[in-house]
């Protein structure tokens, strides 16, 4: 009792970058801290501000950021990312101490550290000049994560950009990976991008890294970088089992459509969801459509309002589709994910495979159609269908020929009651490294260690 008392006086600073899948992790971690009796401290930059109403025992602080939304406008979220940094390494020092001040009414000793996400680095300095622990939150795989490390050697010796004929060859020492899975992004320059993951990649002064993995899943990516890297890594995931239930979804979540898959048989339903970033075209939600439709199998499909260039929603949908349907489709605005997965009758998905949306749907031993777009989804795709071997992957245009293909494949074909198997026997990995005494849970404990001994 006295150690937990003594806890709630400790107060662990976030930092998240302002991106759903970066957000998300973030609040995850801080709701598992919480939970150990730390207080949490969120700074945020004004985009994609979280809802403080989900988290009520937060505290929420703005940082003053000033960025312009030309960038976000254009796309260029890279771009936009430096400019964060570049604006919040000037203020945060200031913002961090007054608030220090308005909460304790005396001096930084009660913050036992700064956690920030590896993309909004310039906490790392604030923390080294106010001789405060800092520690790094990594949100994507550890294997997306020794994929940038290889793009920016391969950028150095020459060999990016490659022509395509070079696509598909594998890359040195990243089996299965081919260059056309490097994390290559369609939301900045690559030299832009570069420079992101290359101030993101660096350790500095920072204590420690945060993995939201899992180490019966990662193993051999996790021993090597701990193997180039002189702190400890943590992989506690996945986060969102294991913090307590809470949402920080930036888009309002339509919890009809768990009536509706009530209604379906078991394992019958593919989910659609291609994440929070990714854009369609008006031809290429016309191929989903049909892809779906054609398929015969019930679909509920998450097509985000201004994610179709050219229409508010779903609007453009082509004529007949609707009719043709009937009430074997559902679609919705947004979702609520990590419910629609456990739901029994969902027994696949298609995703974009964002490291999140991965990990939701392992956890919950739901094969995967793979559809990446950017960054590190390609890697993980790779990985879902090539080892782990509980997903396909759609690599051409969506086209509704191969939609229909490769849905049917997933779920009607044996090859696709293969891949459940395999999902079901990983989920049981998942479970054994959560529960007390599994990998997880005594890295966590190791990791509350280390910020109470600071």
């Amino acid at each position: 009792m006295e150690k937990q008392g003594k806890r709630c006086l400790r107060r662990v600073v976030l930092v998240p970058a302002p991106f759903q899948g970066h957000i998300n992790p973030m609040l995850q971690l801080g709701s598992i801290l919480h939970s150990n009796g730390f207080s949490i401290t969120v700074f945020h930059a004004q985009y994609n501000s979280p809802d403080p109403s989900n988290h009520p025992d937060f505290s929420f602080i703005p940082l003053p950021d000033s960025s312009s939304d030309h960038n976000i406008l254009a796309g260029e979220l890279i771009a936009f990312a430096l400019e964060l940094n570049a604006k919040c390494k000037a203020r945060f020092p200031e913002c961090l101490a007054d608030e220090v001040m308005r909460q304790q009414g005396s001096d930084i000793n009660g913050i036992a550290c700064i956690i920030y996400d590896e993309f909004m680095y310039f906490s790392e300095e604030t923390a080294k000049d106010l001789n405060l622990p800092s520690v790094i939150l990594r949100t994507a795989s550890a294997s997306s994560f020794l994929t940038r490390t290889a793009l920016i050697n391969l950028k150095a010796e020459g060999h990016i950009p490659f022509p395509e004929s070079r696509s598909q060859d594998p890359v040195p020492e990243l089996y299965p990976l081919r260059f056309k899975d490097l994390p290559f992004s369609v939301f900045g320059k690559l030299d832009t991008f570069l420079q992101l993951i290359s101030k993101g990649s660096k350790i500095e002064t920072s204590s420690a890294i945060i993995y939201n993995t899992i180490d019966c899943l990662e193993n051999s990516s996790l021993a090597k970088i701990q193997q180039q890297c002189q702190v400890p890594i943590f992989p506690i995931g996945p986060m969102h089992r294991i913090a307590l239930a809470s949402s920080s979804s930036l888009l309002e979540e339509d919890t009809n459509c768990l009536a509706w898959l009530d209604k379906q048989s078991c394992k019958s339903v593919i989910y659609v969801s291609l994440g929070s970033v990714v854009f369609m075209d008006v031809k290429e939600l016309v191929e989903m459509a049909w892809g779906l439709a054609n398929s015969k199998q019930p679909f509920l499909w998450v097509v985000r309002p201004g994610s179709i260039r050219g229409a508010k929603w779903i609007e453009l949908l082509p004529e007949g589709f609707k009719e043709d349907i009937g009430e074997r489709g559902y679609i919705v605005k947004w979702a609520p994910q990590k419910e629609v997965l456990a739901h029994s009758a969902v027994g696949g998905f298609l995703s974009h495979c964002g490291w999140n949306s991965t990990l939701e749907s392992i956890s919950e031993g739901i094969p995967m159609i793979c559809k990446p777009c950017s960054g590190d989804q390609s890697a993980n795709a790779r990985y879902v269908s090539h080892v782990w071997r509980v997903g396909l992957e759609l690599e051409s245009e969506l086209e509704r020929g191969e939609i229909e293909r490769v849905v049917r494949r997933l779920m009607v074909d044996e090859e696709g009651k293969e891949m459940q198997k395999r999902g079901k026997i990983l989920k049981e990995k998942f479970e054994l490294c959560i529960r007390e005494g599994g990998s997880s849970n005594n890295f966590l404990k190791q990791l509350i260690d280390m910020i109470m001994s600071f």
